[in-house]
């Protein structure tokens, strides 16, 4: 499943949207459920509301030396300001998710670009569960952890009465990442692409 020592994902958006709670959900799916090496941290301060915040998680089959992400294998940005601020971190080979319902200023073709607001309105009845459909799309989309631990991990986070919302929302996320084919993308983010 995992062939790369590291491998790095950072979910962003603003205050609000749920991000440290999808980052932890999915290191701990790693690292609980999964038994690999795993590092999760945060960044949010006054910018967050509104503005542009992260959550990093790091997974590696060895010890890991270094507990933040350094160039992300996986950007997810839940909006626009925190597309425009993080994309420049990505790795030359990574690949870009946003919103689709709150990113429409794409700075790469290397991207998937998946409705999460709209869908967790429209087939889970609350906007805010957004973050975990993008959750599920980040989980697939990766390869590193595997799906039923996402689940498990999903199930032992979320607040009593809402799992399955929670799970809905979940594979919602899978089930639209299922349909993209990451081999008609581009295989790096080009140049001019990495000055935006």
């Amino acid at each position: 499943m995992m062939t790369a020592e590291r491998y790095e994902i950072c979910i962003s958006g603003s205050g609000g949207q749920g991000i440290i709670t999808a980052a932890i959900i999915l290191a701990e799916a790693a690292g609980v459920y999964d038994g690999k090496h795993v590092c999760q941290t945060q960044s949010y301060g006054p910018e967050a509301r509104g503005g542009a915040s992260k959550a990093e998680v790091v997974i590696s089959n060895n010890v890991i030396d270094y507990p933040k992400a350094m160039k992300p294998d996986i950007l997810l940005a839940l909006n626009q300001a925190s597309c425009n601020t993080y994309f420049s971190d990505l790795k030359p080979q990574g690949l870009l998710v946003v919103d689709a319902t709150l990113v429409d200023r794409i700075p790469t073709s290397r991207v998937v670009s998946i409705p999460f607001t709209d869908m967790a309105r429209k087939q889970v009845g609350k906007a805010l569960a957004a973050n975990i459909v993008a959750l599920g799309a980040v989980g697939y989309l990766s390869q590193v952890v595997s799906l039923k631990s996402l689940e498990a991990a999903l199930m032992a986070k979320v607040p009593e009465g809402t799992q399955n919302m929670n799970l809905k929302a979940l594979r919602a996320g899978i089930k639209a990442a299922e349909k993209v084919d990451l081999n008609t993308l581009p295989r790096s983010i080009s140049r001019e692409e990495e000055e935006l």
